[in-house]
């Protein structure tokens, strides 16, 4: 019996609902969601395996305009994601204004097969979603487009059946027993970055970073150490609140996460630094994953 394998991007603007369409096309939490845009800093692979076919996810940062550093080290993984990609899943919320040129600009010239995803049409109507059906088919000539609800789960299972029809035949390119490439340290660090970016407003979130330090496993707990890096000292009094205040909440949280994912007791501790303007100082975008 033949296999089909392939790679498959989920490309788009910041806020589109791309990392929601990744978690429920992959069945698991593997990325980041808020309602804030430019959550999803890194290429986050996830996979889906079946006897015959093998999916391998990716889900990209928003296509922006870089301003500093590490915005130019998330495009660059995005141009990565569209390099290996024999599927392009172009994800467009049905209230976005015509302004996606961004994206477009990234996405010619790619020999991938092309599906439009008019996502959130939940919140609109037939009328709407038809007009952008009919702007986006002039527009790219792409060779699927769907309306969709990401979030409600809506017409994923038509998603599923283009990827299907359309991979190429080609060997697992993974373990079958695979979910993702990313380590466990990884989905840890989001966890916690995720609650940043829940419980803090305005520039806090999109200044920090989150290390995890320290993961020791024994028989019926985990101990787990992260460090969240901030740009200023104002920063991390915020981020630390009255007495710890809000840096406890962070820590329950995201432990709840840890043991719901790690199938465990966690033992968390969480300690603030700061580190001057490290979204443009490439030594540290290095030592934080973001730079080869």
């Amino acid at each position: 019996m033949s296999h089909k394998a392939g790679f498959v991007s989920i490309v788009g603007k910041p806020n589109a609902g791309k990392s929601t369409l990744m978690n429920t096309l992959v069945g698991e939490k593997m990325a980041i969601i808020t309602s804030k845009a430019q959550t999803t800093r890194h290429r986050i692979i996830g996979i889906v395996n079946e006897d015959d076919y093998q999916i391998v996810f990716s889900d990209t940062p928003g296509i922006i305009k870089p301003a500093y550093k590490l915005q130019e080290t998330m495009m660059d993984a995005v141009k990565g994601s569209l390099v290996d990609a024999d599927i392009l899943l172009f994800v467009t919320d049905i209230n976005e204004k015509h302004d996606e040129q961004d994206v477009l600009d990234k996405i010619k010239g790619s020999a991938a097969k092309l599906l439009i995803l008019i996502n959130k049409i939940d919140e609109s109507n037939q009328e709407k979603v038809e007009e952008k059906i009919s702007y986006w088919k002039e527009k790219l000539n792409p060779d699927g487009i769907i309306g969709i609800s990401a979030l409600h789960n809506y017409n994923v299972e038509k998603i599923m059946t283009f990827i299907k029809e359309n991979l190429p035949e080609h060997p697992p390119y993974y373990d079958k027993e695979e979910l993702t490439t990313r380590s466990e340290r990884f989905f840890v660090s989001e966890m916690i970055r995720e609650k940043i970016f829940k419980f803090y407003k305005k520039e806090i979130p999109y200044s920090t970073e989150v290390l995890v330090t320290s993961f020791k496993e024994s028989k019926n707990l985990i101990r787990i150490s992260a460090e969240v890096i901030v740009e200023r000292d104002s920063q991390k009094n915020i981020l630390i609140g009255t007495g710890g205040s809000m840096l406890k909440k962070i820590g329950t949280y995201a432990r709840q996460d840890m043991e719901d994912f790690l199938q465990k007791k966690v033992f968390l501790e969480i300690f603030v630094k700061v580190i001057p303007d490290w979204r443009n100082r490439s030594s540290y975008l290095k030592n934080f994953g973001y730079e080869e």
